[in-house]
């Protein structure tokens, strides 16, 4: 039955990293898919984690399943860390949440919450946006469109296309925003400007859905959080895909929340029913480690601070690597103004090169970043970095 089948293509991002693996070059680099690194060049385990495993382990009493949207300690957890303790939102009992199988599956159980109880529509996305939202929305059967986002000659956010795109679209239409750490450009809003994105959001009629991935990896977690609050006025409707893998490094965990926000309680615990049936087709109930592990740092004041420092001991050294970048490429001779880079957050930044030069760098450098000239800054180390940009300043001449 299968013999008609032919070789799917690699994924854009993850077949670099199989790429990768077998280039046996041990001065090879991986730039490609958005994992931290420390200067070790190791995705490490937090020390917060480790003792959260271990009180997990003591406490542990059963293994059976787990409600269809998780724990309401867990859903509980998430809506306080995206919207804070006091807020409107949590007051008045009008968000509801679902753990899900990382940011990912939040985005499906979105996609197929749209599809069956919005009919007719369209989600919109930036342009350019991570290579799998089109591929997720599409595979839920959603129509995906574009709004323009990035400048690409002046290495600047387009807020006056972007503006004007988004206020053509239709009401009961999705727009999917990043909600900060952009990927894959790494260029926000600022305050001032995510507040005029709401006032379009209100005054259009269309349905906010923030995919809010790398909270407290652009400048803190409450800073980070101010494009998704501005959207948070009484008696809102948004949609907030969540995760938890870079800000605590739990990649392989593949935790994550899908958060609903209605206009008023009722009209949440309808739209929570909804999502469980959603949920209940996907995957039926979620996985319980990844979420013990967030549910136990942040209730325990303790580990709690820890965690927000080792938050900051990354995101600190995220943004040195950006500053150590741009000033390493002058070092090297490279004249072009990359000082846009230092501007822009989060682990990911385009690196102004071509598809050619992108081919370059892996056969002839051993360096790996994706075709779009996206490079993961946070697999950058002081060790690594003189290769990096030597191999830039090479194929950029």
């Amino acid at each position: 039955m299968f013999e008609s089948l032919t070789m799917a293509p690699p994924d854009p991002i993850l077949g670099l990293t199989d790429a990768f693996k077998n280039d046996p070059r041990p001065e090879k680099i991986n730039l490609s898919a958005g994992v931290y690194k420390n200067e070790a060049n190791q995705t490490p385990i937090l020390d917060s984690v480790k003792r959260a495993e271990q009180l997990m382990l003591e406490r542990e009493s059963s293994k059976t399943y787990l409600p269809i949207p998780g724990p309401e300690e867990y859903g509980a957890c998430v809506r306080e860390l995206l919207f804070g303790a006091d807020h409107e939102v949590l007051a008045s009992g009008r968000a509801v949440s679902a753990q899900t199988p990382g940011g990912t599956g939040a985005l499906r159980v979105a996609g197929d919450f749209i599809h069956k109880n919005l009919p007719g529509a369209s989600i919109w996305v930036s342009d350019p946006t991570w290579a799998n939202h089109t591929a997720i929305f599409a595979a839920a059967g959603l129509t995906v469109k574009k709004y323009p986002y990035y400048d690409f000659a002046n290495n600047t956010l387009d807020f006056d296309a972007m503006t004007a795109a988004l206020r053509a679209v239709p009401k009961g239409d999705v727009v999917l925003l990043h909600g900060c750490c952009h990927n894959p450009s790494g260029m926000d809003p600022d305050a001032a400007q995510w507040a005029t994105l709401a006032e379009i959001s209100r005054a259009q009629g269309w349905l906010p859905l923030f995919d809010f991935a790398y909270q407290g990896f652009g400048d803190g977690l409450e800073e980070d959080a101010v494009g998704l609050r501005a959207f948070s006025t009484e008696g809102c409707e948004l949609m907030v895909c969540s995760s938890f893998s870079k800000n605590f490094s739990l990649y392989n965990e593949r935790v994550g929340g899908l958060t609903l926000v209605a206009a008023n309680r009722d009209d949440a615990a309808k739209a929570l029913s909804n999502l469980k049936v959603s949920v209940r087709c996907n995957y039926s109930n979620p996985p319980a480690h990844g979420g013990m592990i967030i549910s136990t740092i942040l209730g325990d004041a303790g580990l709690r601070s820890e965690w927000e420092r080792e938050l900051a001991q990354m995101r600190s050294r995220i943004n040195h690597m950006r500053t150590l970048f741009v000033e390493t490429l002058a070092a090297q001779g490279v004249t072009r103004d990359y000082s846009f880079i230092t501007r822009q957050r989060g682990m990911f930044s385009f690196a102004g090169v071509t598809k050619e030069q992108v081919e370059e760098l892996r056969e002839k450098h051993a360096i790996y970043i994706v075709a779009s000239g996206r490079v993961n800054v946070a697999g950058m180390t002081s060790k690594n970095m003189e290769h990096i940009c030597k191999a830039f300043a090479s194929v950029l001449k």
